[in-house]
């Protein structure tokens, strides 16, 4: 077995990442066009948004009021969120980030509206950018711990409100809130820590023995898309500028592991701005970056569920970093935040390669991480961390309104990105998740593809085609590298049909009519995967994409053949292995409540 670093050093993907002329772009589907079975998917998606309806609008303008030096009416919201002397704890303590989730929760109900036309998300975000308008201030960011954090946040909310929502005065407050924060932002991406207390200090702000992890390097992301979208040039030229190439993609273009010891979320976030600056500015080094990271991510940062950064760290890939986390911490992965970067840059690198691993890995996170996280509550309570240690459970983040309160209402609309994608062949299905998509063909035929049956849990998919009119129509199903090819069955209209697989997509190619009928079914055999190559008797058991969780913190001992022997039981998403001490039951993250449960088994 190759250690981690042998195999970065003889298998660094930069040349499976080339791209050439011959590669297409893939495009996403607008949000309205993908609609969501009733489910655990859409559940939480009501959910979130429903909190956010709820959210009182005065104070969520109390921390910008308040720094502006305006009336500040209505209650605090509580915990990271308010502008208050701030007491420090390990979680951060109250008033840790004044403000900080607003423009991410601008964002989702924008992207929320965009999915269901709902008039009050709509109303919401009329109010709330009124209000906002005179709060715009160069002093909410003055001697301010986290400028291009709220900056970030800011963009993305007020673009999304006008690409999603139509509010045509979003541009012009994106404007006034650059204006305001941009004399605060450092002269050019800045690393955590030290780094950033040297300029502080240059510049005689307070805050430089305070928190230092801004995070100017995730700035480029929303900063293009501005761009994209028309909101000036200004922004590209601030994209640019706030690239992290000298310390982090210089090297990741070259293969060098730079991961360890950086902030796993926010540095993996900031890939998804090398991605943009591959989209918009032609950058190779920038896309080379993107895909090496993602390869180093997922072959020496990565648990069995696809999540990676036990406390919040990237760690030494010949270390026992992951080994270690399982008894010294809870602090696993963090979750909302971590699965909104890893969707993006998936997302992200599926289209400019259209290769199916990325959706192998987008499907992993998606199944074993965020889907199970626990819903967000209205008194600002939110999940935080998956729990992989031996005696794990699931719990709500000591304080109220942390970071990943902001981003699971994002993430919760985004499921509908990740389904499907199309190019001028036609249509990737990219998840198999319960939906139905409507839209209209180059040649003006009106389709739907409706998508039923019970996998993950079981190994069946099937995809219904209505059409105005028969059309011709390439449709590509991912077929996930875990699958034994051999066991694959495709049939259309009851009829089998043989397949190639490329890229990790079988495609049909053919001329379709309306009530056409694909089944698909997909072995998913049980397999055992261990936490790192120098613990080989410390394995998770996965089937297909699942993670599947012994609930105990003490289960007995057992051996491969006993974990391989596990069965799909009668209770609904449970696994039976049968013991001398009467049986380990076992279910998938999202099928875990209040039980304590482990991801790793230690076997004889």
């Amino acid at each position: 077995m190759l250690s981690r670093r042998g195999f970065l050093q003889s298998a660094i993907v930069a040349a499976a990442l080339r791209s050439d002329e011959s590669t297409t772009i893939l495009e996403e589907f607008q949000y309205r066009e993908v609609e969501l079975a009733p489910g655990l998917a859409q559940s939480q998606f009501e959910s979130t948004q429903s909190v956010l309806l709820g959210l009182n609008e005065d104070s969520l303008l109390k921390p910008w009021r308040l720094r502006a030096g305006l009336p500040a009416p209505g209650p605090e919201l509580g915990g990271w969120y308010d502008e208050v002397p701030l007491q420090k704890t390990e979680s951060g303590g109250h008033g840790f980030a004044p403000g900080h989730c607003f423009g991410q929760w601008l964002s989702a109900l924008a992207r929320g509206y965009a999915i269901d036309r709902d008039p009050a998300k709509l109303a919401k975000l009329d109010r709330l950018l009124a209000l906002y308008r005179p709060a715009i201030s160069g002093r909410f960011y003055t001697n301010f711990r986290f400028p291009a954090y709220n900056y970030d946040k800011m963009v993305i909310g007020l673009i999304d409100a006008h690409q999603f929502a139509g509010m045509g005065q979003a541009y012009e407050l994106l404007a006034l809130t650059t204006n305001a924060a941009e004399p605060h932002l450092p002269p050019h991406a800045l690393d955590r820590d030290e780094p950033q207390r040297r300029w502080r200090e240059s510049v005689g702000d307070n805050t430089a023995n305070d928190y230092t992890w801004d995070e100017s390097y995730t700035l480029p992301e929303n900063l293009y898309l501005a761009y994209e979208r028309g909101a000036g040039d200004r922004y590209r030229i601030l994209a640019r500028r706030f690239l992290l190439d000298q310390t982090y993609f210089d090297p990741l273009s070259q293969g060098k592991n730079v991961l360890p010891s950086h902030h796993a979320y926010s540095f993996c976030n900031a890939l998804s701005s090398a991605m943009q600056a591959y989209f918009v500015d032609g950058s190779q080094k920038h896309f080379r970056a993107a895909g090496n990271a993602f390869d180093m991510i997922v072959r020496t940062q990565s648990f069995a569920t696809g999540g990676w950064g036990p406390n919040e760290g990237f760690i030494d890939p010949e270390g026992e970093g992951l080994y270690e986390s399982l008894t010294s911490t809870h602090r696993g992965f963090e979750t909302p935040c971590g699965s909104y970067a890893h969707f993006k840059l998936t997302r992200y690198l599926l289209r400019a390669t259209g290769d199916g691993r990325y959706g192998d890995s987008m499907e992993r996170v998606f199944y074993n991480t965020v889907l199970g996280a626990k819903q967000l509550q209205a008194d600002g309570s939110a999940f935080y961390y998956s729990d992989y240690n031996f005696s794990a459970s699931k719990a709500y983040f000591p304080d109220k309104w942390p970071c990943c309160s902001g981003t699971l209402p994002q993430v919760t609309a985004d499921y509908r990105l990740l389904i499907y994608f199309r190019d001028n062949r036609g249509v990737l299905v990219n998840l198999y998740l319960p939906s139905t998509l409507r839209w209209t063909n180059t040649d003006g035929t009106q389709l739907a593809l409706t998508q039923t049956g019970d996998y993950p849990t079981g190994n069946t998919i099937m995809i219904r085609i209505r059409c105005s009119h028969a059309c011709h129509l390439a449709l590509r199903l991912r077929i996930p590298q875990w699958c034994a090819p051999a066991g694959v069955a495709v049939r259309v209209n009851a009829k089998p049909i043989s397949v190639s697989v490329q890229k990790g997509f079988a495609t049909i190619s053919r001329k379709w009519h309306d009530g056409d009928r694909i089944d698909l079914f997909l072995p998913t055999p049980l397999r055992l995967e261990a936490v790192d190559p120098r613990h080989t008797n410390t394995v998770a058991l996965l089937r297909g994409p699942l993670t599947l969780f012994p609930l105990s913190d003490n289960p007995p001992p057992l051996s491969h053949e006993q974990l391989l022997s596990a069965e799909r039981s009668q209770t609904k998403d449970t696994w039976h292995i049968p013991t001398a001490s009467g049986g380990l039951m076992l279910r998938p993250f999202f099928g875990i409540e209040d039980e304590r449960y482990t991801t790793y088994l230690i076997v004889t």
